[in-house]
């Protein structure tokens, strides 16, 4: 048995091999340690191997899922190697043969099918890259993403700059690409942003003719002209993707849609740092909750929550195609009484698509039959609501035909065959209704219902030989067997019945026989249950069958059904938080009124706090204009940033937008430059890491795009980072002309308005009472005349004493600053010709501070705790060292 091990494992190096040893999968060596360590389950051993002990551990395969789940999102590989025939037949070939195994399948995060290892509303997409030369400095890139579980198949073709963000569009479980890729120096970085796992293949048969030649023959098809006109990049990579596709499900093959290709030019470019920052479909930290997906995901089935998610990543740029989303939302947010009708209905719909999927690959059950069934009956029901709903949107209509051309036969079959209670597995029996076969109904009744079969026999045996105390038994050695008394026995020997029933045994005062007939009911009897379960079976597979016939026109429904379910949710959404439906055409305009940050928004209606809704007009006299936005932090300047730039990806994406007015130009590129990060890793400092990104939207962003920028600059020295800053805002207005929200503490740069026609300065509004510093979250024309730091430090809880200190410290600073200017420095380079503010001149003169006044002034005895109380204290001394001295 370990010779059969270490040759399997030997096949499958780069996995670990889940080797089935009866109801376990066992795993040995240094797989054993590695599960042991991740799974968190005893190490042992058996045997030795080269004088030591064999390590092995093993995991129950009722619990399989589970901890492959773990395996998997640690970043494993798993062989499942099965037992190919029962231990049984093994034996016949002698006493040492062992049972025949091997591996079935290779799981890999881009390849689960499982239900349970799954999230039912996020897409599982294997991508596969591939490249190709187009020019002597230039390559073009190929990207296939497959997902197994719905048979979805996108192509798409893009230079270097947009390989990145197509893969963050696509957020793939797994990415599958030639070694020399997997390799190249330059591409790194690409790889280590994405973070999805790799695999290397080699480069041989990886070539675009191997490709096109495997497409060919996995479509069954002599061109593929018919599903479009592909690049060989693209080509390339799909052949890609259908090897892996092979190598990991061994015999199985998933039933794949045909290849669908995508216009690079057809989505809003947003890179990984942007997606990042702006927290579209997971937070900084990688959850869910808490970003823009969840704050708005209202959709009642799996399918929909996967295509909100698809299009939240992937906003239009097609003016038509986001207006007729719009106008699918609009009917519905209109119609109040439709919508909650469909919702209603989709409530119960179950996730027909990847149901469909493992049915395709033999990994299905009852229940996947059912959501089948459920799904059509759905669908059925659904298109009936909008059949009387009269004219309809293109998008809602469309919807509706593809419903409408399901064939009503499905779901009857399925409804009729299929039992009320269905188990997890096909071989466990019992989900076929009673009356769809005689066959089973009979194996059934003997498997269930022996003793009533017995009764009769025995009744018919009785009368037919006359004798009343006949009686049918049963033990371990004879089997069932006829008892009559011994003197009735002799009769049956001798008599016309002699050759119908047949002697077995004698005893002292009875005799028994057997007949043909009860022997074929035993043996009838012993495989009924044998018998149902193969009954079941041929019956599965002839509903599977049925659906794999249909499976295009029901993954059509499905994804109508998906399409209905996002449009209705979204208009529920917009109907309860008074979103409305922004104008998108093809001008430079920007403009927003009463606008809101979507999360922040939900987050603060649920403490039942309102939001402070803002303006942004960036359409400028010329279009593309630039605000510089100042204030003090915690004043609410990242926070309206990120929601003018989550209305782009609202409206582009085809749904309505947290304001009372959205007239937005489409952007053909969204990028932000938000918060503070490092990259230890790579050698990146956080101010490194502010100016790779900075300077990626330097270089690439066009007059169509949206840049959102904060604080740039700040991580350096102030000179340096107020000359970054300037320079940065003249590039975006002279070079790259783009609308753009530009928030920084350099007040100097509001200047730049008596400069540049296009610059506007904003300012965040705060009051001060009793000394403290209120936040009033309003956005206003002008610009801050401080930073209120101080104010800042003191509610983070910095000590008091240090606080007061600092207050020291600014006021010399300030001091210093009136009586020698800086701006008299500045003037003197031609970059800082614009003057910086200015003191007022001749102030009146300034009576003495007295230190201690302020300091006690900044008390608040109220709030303070016995240790602040304390630091209050040795503050108090130490103003009046100040004062005294």
């Amino acid at each position: 048995m370990m010779a059969q091990y270490v040759e399997i494992k030997a096949a499958n190096a780069d996995s670990l091999l889940f080797y089935r040893m009866g109801d376990f999968y066992e795993l040995f060596f240094e797989d054993a340690e590695i599960a042991s360590r991740a799974l968190g389950i005893v190490l042992t051993k058996r045997g030795k191997h080269l004088g030591q002990d064999i390590p092995m551990c093993g995991v129950p395969i009722e619990r399989a899922d589970d901890y492959l789940q773990r395996l998997i999102g640690l970043g494993h590989r798993v062989a499942v190697c099965e037992q190919m025939e029962d231990p049984a037949e093994a034996k016949k070939r002698g006493a040492k043969a062992v049972v025949r195994r091997d591996v079935v399948r290779l799981v890999t995060p881009g390849t689960i099918t499982e239900e349970r290892l799954l999230e039912p509303a996020r897409a599982s997409l294997l991508v596969a890259v591939a490249r190709r030369k187009v020019s002597d400095d230039e390559h073009a890139y190929g990207i296939a993403a497959v997902d197994i579980t719905t048979g979805v198949f996108q192509v798409v073709e893009t230079a270097r700059a947009g390989l990145g963000p197509t893969l963050a569009r696509l957020e793939p479980r797994e990415i599958v690409l030639a070694d020399t890729l997997h390799d190249d120096p330059d591409l790194a970085g690409v790889w280590r942003e994405i973070g999805a796992p790799l695999y290397p293949l080699p480069r041989d048969g990886l070539d675009a003719a191997s490709a096109e030649r495997r497409l060919k023959e996995t479509f069954g098809v002599a061109t593929l002209d018919a599903f479009g006109a592909f690049t060989r990049a693209e080509i390339a990579a799909a052949g890609t993707v259908l090897a892996y596709v092979e190598r990991t499900q061994i015999a199985a093959r998933p039933a794949l849609r045909p290849p669908a290709r995508e216009d690079a030019s057809g989505s809003l470019v947003i890179d990984a740092a942007t997606r990042a920052n702006l927290e579209l479909t997971r937070t900084l930290s990688g959850e869910r909750a808490g970003s823009l997906l969840a704050a708005i995901d209202r959709t009642l089935t799996p399918g929909g929550g996967r295509l909100l998610a698809e299009r939240l990543a992937g906003p239009l740029t097609d003016i038509a195609a986001i207006r007729a989303r719009q106008d699918a939302v609009a009917r519905l947010v209109e119609d109040t009484l439709l919508r909650d009708r469909l919702r209603e209905r989709l409530a119960s719909t179950p996730d027909m698509s990847r149901a469909l999927g493992r049915l395709a690959l033999d990994r299905g059950g009852p229940r996947d039959l059912a959501a089948v069934r459920d799904g059509l009956a759905a669908a059925k029901g659904i298109a009936a609501l909008l059949g009387e709903a009269g004219d309809l949107p293109a998008e809602i209509e469309a919807a509706c035909r593809a419903l409408r051309d399901l064939d009503p036969v499905l779901e009857a079959r399925l409804a009729q065959t299929l039992a009320d209670e269905l188990p997890l597995s096909k071989r466990d029996g019992g989900f076929v209704a009673q009356g769809i076969d005689a066959a089973l109904d009979e194996a059934r009744a003997l498997g269930s219902d022996s003793r009533r079969f017995i009764a009769g026999l025995q009744a018919r045996y009785a009368e037919e030989t006359g004798c009343r105390t006949l009686r049918i038994k049963h033990n371990a050695m004879l089997g069932y067997y006829l008892e009559v008394p011994a003197a009735f026995g002799e009769e049956l020997l001798r008599g016309p019945l002699k050759g119908d029933y047949i002697h077995r045994q004698t005893m002292s005062d009875a005799m028994r026989f057997t007949t043909l007939e009860l022997g074929e009911l035993e043996r009838a009897i012993a495989s009924a249950s044998e018998r149902a379960v193969a009954i079941e079976l041929s019956i599965f597979t002839d509903l599977a069958a049925m659906l794999a016939a249909e499976r295009p026109t029901i993954l059509a429904a499905g994804d109508a059904l998906s399409a209905i379910d996002v449009a209705a949710s979204l208009a529920d959404l917009a109907s309860e938080r008074a979103w409305s439906r922004p104008k998108v055409d093809d001008s430079l305009a920007f403009l927003v009124e009463d606008g809101r940050h979507p999360v922040v928004e939900a987050a603060l209606a649920r403490e039942g706090k309102p939001f402070i809704a803002n303006a942004c007009d960036l359409s400028g006299e010329n279009a593309g204009a630039i605000a510089v936005i100042t204030g003090p932090n915690m004043g609410g300047k990242s926070t309206y940033l990120r929601q003018n730039a989550l209305v782009v990806v609202l409206a582009q994406m085809g749904a309505f937008v947290p304001a009372s007015r959205a007239h937005v130009g489409v952007c053909d590129r969204l990028f932000s430059r938000v918060g503070a990060a490092d990259d230890l890793a790579r050698g990146r400092s956080t101010f490194m890491v502010e100016m790779v990104e900075t300077a990626a939207i330097l270089n690439q962003a066009t007059r169509r795009s949206l840049v959102i920028l904060d604080e740039i600059g700040r991580g350096t020295a102030t000179f340096d980072g107020l000359s970054i800053a300037w320079a940065a805002i003249e590039h975006l207005h002279e070079d790259n002309r783009c609308r753009a929200l530009f928030a920084t503490h350099f007040h100097e740069l509001t200047r730049l308005t008596e400069r540049f026609a296009r610059i506007d300065t904003l300012t965040l509004k705060v009051a001060e009472h009793a000394g403290q510093v209120i936040f009033l979250h309003e956005v206003v024309k002008g610009a801050a005349d401080r930073s209120y730091g101080l104010q800042v430090a003191k509610l983070a809880g910095l000590p008091l004493s240090v606080v007061a200190r600092a207050g020291e410290i600014l006021a010399e600073l300030e001091r210093t600053e009136r009586e020698h200017p800086r701006a008299a420095r500045l003037d003197d380079l031609p970059l800082f010709a614009a003057p910086v503010r200015r003191a007022p001149a001749p102030a009146p003169p300034q009576p003495a501070r007295d230190a201690l006044r302020e300091v006690l002034g900044a008390l608040d005895p109220d709030e303070m705790t016995p240790k602040e109380a304390l630091e209050a204290l040795y503050a108090l001394k130490a103003a009046a060292k100040v004062g005294a001295s």
